[in-house]
């Protein structure tokens, strides 16, 4: 070809010649070579219909430029069929080719700028020689095997792609496609946000139409959740805010519709507190309500009066619920004062038989046992025969050898017959049980114990009986605990006075009438003291029951002599070594503090913290596993914990044989009680 010729002429002469040709040959391809190759793709990407057949004729079919023409006529023989087609298919698609966007630089991803070396080593002070010439090296194409096995020519092979090339680009369009689906999936999560936020910011937004009052509660979303309850009391408390706004600006026949509808509710409600408590007409009154709050709304809403009245009744409804928890309180502690019905019958029926038994058969046997140290004694002192013989029973019961056991039981006179004709009937087996009147010992005097002494005083019966000290329920709640005529009763401070009540005995095993004995107790004889007094569980696990719970650290007697921080132990169950008590007066100890605290500035009421203080220092800590204290109080205690003690004690208000007893623990004690019993069943104590 012409075009061939003349290329291998300049090679031929650039090789035989010397470095003077390299600006010719530069010169012949700026003014001719490339602008030929724009003008064809320019000319072929124009006309789409032009074929290589027709080409020929194409100057007749197309007003062609001139420019234009020209070097058509001259590309022919140049360039074949293949290459014709490689440019068509390559330009497709990229618009007209102009020479203006070649020196701009303005091509698409197709082109590809790359350096030639130079065409011939020139002088190397040659400025000329030395810069890089850029020029266009192929065109994008994608062509058969057959097709590029005809382009094997020399001349031809730059308009080809290498392998290289082809998986640069296959790289390029997997990262776009892998950018693009990453640039999508952002853009869902964002839009899933954006979304998100939008529902949160709804529901601060009143959406409510006339004829629909909406209350957006979380309860209202499950139909299982009693949610007409629910809405019927939200819908009364709204009523309450718009009659109060109706009635303050003037609009009377409005409130009074409004305080129509309340009352129906309120007779419609009742004391439901679920839905299927509710009557049939529940469901007309919820949607009279909805039409009267949304008439209501849409004259008097206004978003401050509103909050100021929900507000007023957030604070009215406080005020009610402390009122409410102090009369509760107030209550609580009177039901713990008082006797039930059926004990206060059992003890009336007992002490009458008993003084009418005759006074030859009020006598116990094995009475020998009561001085012998070498057996198990027991004190209780209780004024309540059925919690008494629950002690009993449930000691027997569980005690290897029950014939070494001893009670020592001590009440008043009031229950003196009652006790004694009770365990007559009801003997404890091969144990030993003596009951004493505690009005008989001739040594507890006023002049001997400081609590007599203060009982008598006038102070202390104006604290307690006089009925001045408070005006109603909920004043003397606070104080109504240390008002319980317990703290009254010499039986409660009995513990002070063991080595005066049993002189001849070394130790003794003190139990409270509200325990109940599940396992056998000769292993507390046996614990090594180590010189200490008192053997007692420890109440301190956690950071209260410590010594600053129960005494006053800002008098100095309190503050010189005691450890804020101390531990302290449980009164209920508590081993004593007598000897070592009368070897350091411990009754004296006593003494000396309840002198000191006769206006009730050293502690309150009480028999706890005059103990801590009186065994400071003197007291050996027991296993927790002998006593477990809180089924009077706490309802979280451990169900293993207390079937694996040995001792659980209804420490607290809700005694077990009271009706606000908790359900949950009063099985371990009704269960050594026998219900079938004549006096039992007469007086209707059941289960």
């Amino acid at each position: 070809m012409s075009l061939k010729r003349r290329l291998s002429g300049l090679g031929r002469h650039r090789n035989s010649g010397n470095g003077s040709c390299y600006p010719i040959v530069v010169l012949v391809f700026c003014s001719f070579l490339a602008p030929l190759i724009f003008f064809v793709g320019s000319s072929l990407y124009s006309s789409t219909s032009i074929d290589y057949n027709d080409f020929s004729t194409a100057p007749s079919k197309q007003d062609l430029d001139w420019r234009e023409r020209l070097p058509l006529e001259h590309i022919k023989p140049s360039l074949t069929r293949q290459v014709f087609d490689v440019i068509k298919v390559s330009a497709d698609g990229l618009g007209p080719f102009s020479l203006d966007s070649f020196r701009k630089k303005n091509l698409s991803a197709s082109w590809k700028f790359v350096k030639e070396e130079r065409l011939a080593k020139g002088n190397p002070n040659n400025a000329e020689g030395n810069k890089p010439i850029q020029i266009a090296a192929y065109v994008k194409t994608e062509i058969s095997r057959g097709k590029h096995e005809d382009l094997v020519d020399d001349d031809h092979s730059q308009f080809l792609d290498t392998p290289a090339i082809l998986a640069r680009r296959q790289l390029r369009e997997r990262r776009r496609e892998k950018r693009a689906a990453a640039l999508v999936k952002q853009d869902d999560e964002v839009t899933m946000k954006l979304e998100n936020a939008a529902l949160e910011r709804s529901k601060s937004v009143d959406s409510a139409v006339l004829g629909k009052y909406s209350v957006w509660r979380k309860e209202n979303e499950n139909e299982n959740t009693d949610s007409k309850v629910h809405l019927m009391r939200d819908q009364m408390i709204m009523a309450r805010v718009y009659i109060s706004i109706a009635t303050m600006k003037k609009k009377l026949g409005l409130a009074q519709e409004l305080q129509k509808q309340l009352k129906e509710c309120r007779r419609a409600l009742g004391e439901a507190i679920s839905d299927a408590d509710l009557t049939r007409s529940a469901h007309e009154k919820i949607k009279s309500m909805d039409q009267v709050l949304s008439k209501a709304k849409e004259q008097l809403y206004d978003c401050k009066l509103v909050t100021g009245k929900l507000r007023a009744i957030l604070q009215s409804a406080d005020e009610q619920v402390r009122s409410l928890k102090r009369q509760s309180t107030f209550l609580s502690q009177l039901a713990a004062k008082t006797i039930p019905n059926g004990i206060h019958c059992l003890s009336m029926r007992l002490a009458i038989d008993y003084y009418l038994f005759p006074p030859e058969k009020r006598k116990f046997p094995r009475s020998e046992n009561l001085e012998n140290p070498t057996l198990f004694h027991y004190a209780l002192f209780s004024d309540n025969v059925l919690a008494a013989s629950v002690v009993v029973n449930s000691t027997i019961m569980n005690a290897k050898e029950p014939a070494k056991h001893v009670f020592h039981l001590v009440t008043d006179k009031l229950n003196f017959g009652a006790m004694n004709m009770w365990f007559l009937l009801n003997p404890p087996g091969k144990a030993t049980i003596h009951v004493e009147n505690a009005d008989e010992f001739k040594w507890l005097n006023s002049s001997y114990c400081p609590v007599l002494r203060q009982l008598e005083s006038a102070a202390m019966k104006e604290y307690y009986f006089k009925g001045a000290h408070s005006t109603s329920l909920s004043a003397g709640s606070a104080n109504l605990k240390y008002r319980n005529p317990k703290y009254l009763s010499m039986l409660n401070h009995l513990r002070f006075y063991l080595p005066e009540i049993y002189p001849k005995l070394d130790k003794i095993l003190f139990l409270d009438d509200d325990i109940v004995v599940q396992k056998d107790l000769t292993g507390l004889w046996l614990v090594n003291l180590h010189e200490k007094v008192n053997g007692a569980v420890e109440t301190c696990g956690q950071s209260f029951h410590r010594f600053d719970k129960y005494l006053n650290f800002s008098n100095p007697h309190i503050a010189k002599n005691f450890d804020p921080n101390a531990c302290g132990w449980a009164y209920g169950m508590n081993i004593f070594d007598l000897k070592e008590w009368k070897k350091r007066d411990i009754t004296g100890i006593y003494h000396k503090w309840q002198n000191m605290n006769e206006d009730r500035v050293l502690w309150k009421l009480g028999t706890l913290p005059p103990g801590l203080m009186t065994f400071y220092g003197l007291t050996h800590p027991l296993d927790k596993s002998w006593h477990v204290l809180g089924l009077g109080y706490s309802p979280s205690i451990d169900v293993t914990e207390i079937e694996n003690a040995a001792v659980i004690h209804y420490n607290g208000n809700m005694k077990p044989w009271l009706e606000l007893a908790m359900t949950k623990y009063k099985s371990y004690w009704i269960k050594y009680i026998k219900f079938d019993h004549p006096y039992i069943r007469s007086c209707k104590l059941s289960e």
